[in-house]
């Protein structure tokens, strides 16, 4: 079944110039398979297809049950320079959480139970 990310993690987000920085968190460590196999770098720069004109890095924190991704040319130049309304990278967390994956019933009860 397809559910949204916020349902089995949290997200933090941040910016520095150009580049966003995004925090996934599982809120069960039982979920943590289905973070790596749903939310890679390639699928997030496609959920922000329309920010994101540069790199996504993905980066692996076994221990915290947790994915950061590193996205260059994310703001139109930061917050000094973008002609962006939010040129900063806050609203990154709240929108990949907004992310379709998949989840098998029986994973999704274990989870979120």
């Amino acid at each position: 079944m397809k559910i949204q990310l916020g349902r089995i993690a949290h997200a933090r987000s941040g910016d520095k110039g150009n580049l966003v920085n995004i925090g996934v968190i599982a809120y069960n460590p039982e979920v943590w398979p289905v973070l790596l196999r749903e939310v890679t770098a390639e699928r997030v720069k496609a959920h922000f297809a329309e920010r994101i004109e540069g790199t996504v890095t993905r980066y692996e924190l076994p221990k915290i049950h947790a994915l950061n991704f590193v996205c260059t040319e994310a703001l139109m130049g930061g917050g000094t320079l973008s002609l962006l309304s939010d040129a900063q990278g806050k609203s990154f967390g709240g929108g990949i959480l907004n992310m379709e994956v998949e989840i098998s019933d029986t994973m999704l009860a274990l989870c979120v139970s």
